[in-house]
């Protein structure tokens, strides 16, 4: 399903959204360094780089440079990075987007699809604390059809700081937490990775957010201003009805709480601890207010099960 996923969170580039423009011009020097466009400018570690424009044929397949190796772990599948980027097209002078800029870095989950294959094939085995060089052809990118300023069928070049990678569990732990209050739906205490179950009450439903401990660990408490990783299950409290749940596609969500649109959500989920389950309930004036969103009818009452498995 994961149709909430996107009405949450304000949409970055590298998932289905249109680029920001950048100002700052690339080299006109044809100049390559092993099969891909050098960095003229800015190459150490942590330093917004310039690129030289492309010369030649762009490449076919993904190539993958290591400009400096990091000390770090080893990134792998179902990690959550967190990395600063720049990205141009293969025949422009002019990037079409960067974080070190926005001097706001760039979290993902390696191999959820949540951005374009060839990031999640070149971040893939690197070092935490390495810049790599990324050549990626059209069919790994946007394709034929583009993105913003990203002309269709264009190859595209992209310098990659890795900052910081951090193994996902597949379950929230800790102290189960009774659910004694009748009128409260009940969730789940399993730690198998499997979604918890999630009943709700006949009873009316809560005019306040609630958000109350299932399982509580002993991690680090959530900051308003984190990015965590979560599974979810998403219900409607009128039936009980699932409408979203992470669980179906088996992919994490990454969630960071400063853009995250739905209040009661965001303040469900900070004050809690990483490794925890919570339950998180959601009256109208938390969530989506007299809007219908997606098939979610106007003035619902929301319902969550959240795992918070880790924040970056």
């Amino acid at each position: 399903m994961r149709r909430l996923a996107g009405l949450l969170v304000v949409p970055l580039l590298l998932l289905t959204t249109a680029a920001c423009g950048s100002d700052d011009k690339g080299s006109d020097s044809a100049s390559m360094k092993n099969g891909l466009p050098a960095i003229t400018a800015g190459e150490k570690f942590g330093e917004k780089p310039t690129l030289a424009k492309g010369a030649g044929d762009p490449v076919k397949s993904l190539k993958v440079n290591v400009i400096s190796e990091g000390k770090g772990a080893v990134t792998k599948k179902g990690d959550a990075l967190q990395v600063n980027y720049l990205g141009q097209a293969w025949d422009s002078t002019t990037p079409f987007d960067n974080s070190f800029d926005r001097k706001q870095p760039f979290e993902l989950t390696l191999g959820a699809g949540q951005v374009i294959k060839g990031w999640d094939q070149g971040l893939e085995g690197q070092k935490v604390g390495s810049r790599i060089e990324i050549g990626i052809p059209p069919e790994l990118g946007y394709g034929a059809n583009g993105q913003g300023d990203i002309k269709p069928n264009a190859t595209l070049v992209f310098v990659v700081d890795i900052l910081k990678a951090v193994t996902i569990p597949k379950s929230a732990t800790g102290t189960e937490v009774a659910q004694e209050n009748k009128d409260l739906p009940k969730v789940g205490t399993n730690t198998d990775g499997k979604a918890p179950s999630l009943t709700v009450p006949k009873s009316a439903a809560p005019t306040k957010l609630v958000s109350n401990y299932v399982l509580e660990s002993k991690g680090e408490v959530v900051k308003a201003t984190d990015t965590v990783v979560v599974n979810y299950v998403a219900a409607l409290w009128k039936d009980g009805k699932v409408f979203d749940s992470t669980y179906t596609t088996g992919k994490p969500a990454n969630f960071p709480l400063d853009q995250l649109t739905l209040k009661g959500l965001k303040d469900g989920i900070a004050g809690k601890k990483v490794g925890s389950r919570v339950l998180i309930v959601a009256p109208p004036s938390e969530a989506f207010g007299d809007q219908e969103k997606q098939g979610i009818p106007k003035n619902s009452t929301l319902v969550f099960a959240v795992d918070i498995l880790a924040k970056m």
